[in-house]
């Protein structure tokens, strides 16, 4: 089965983002869910899809940079990236569970 990762959400940041998320940080609890769930591969691909550059996005991440009208396409790529990301970890952890628990059998 293929990714959708590079089809792009069907979402616009306007459908995410209030007004008044602009021109500060990201909430906590997405800046924590996207550090669980993307890796630097994603940044980069968002990076150059979205012509936000890497630091950029990184920065909004760990919450040292706000979100922006003009960064936050790239951000919501990079929720996009994480959900797929969160998927593809559950199944590879339930596989593995799966395996050690036979291996575990006597």
């Amino acid at each position: 089965m293929g990714t959708i990762k590079n089809l792009g959400p069907v979402l616009k940041p306007e459908d995410i983002f209030q007004e008044d998320d602009y021109g500060k940080p990201i909430s906590e609890k997405l800046s924590e869910a996207l550090r669980r769930n993307v890796n630097k591969n994603d940044y980069a691909n968002i990076a150059i899809r979205s012509n936000v550059s890497f630091s950029t996005i990184r920065d909004v991440v760990y919450r040292t940079n706000s979100l922006t009208k003009v960064n936050a396409n790239a951000i919501l790529l990079l929720i996009h990236a994480a959900y797929e990301n969160s998927i593809a970890y559950r199944l590879r952890a339930e596989g593995d569970m799966l395996y050690l628990n036979g291996l575990l059998k006597f």
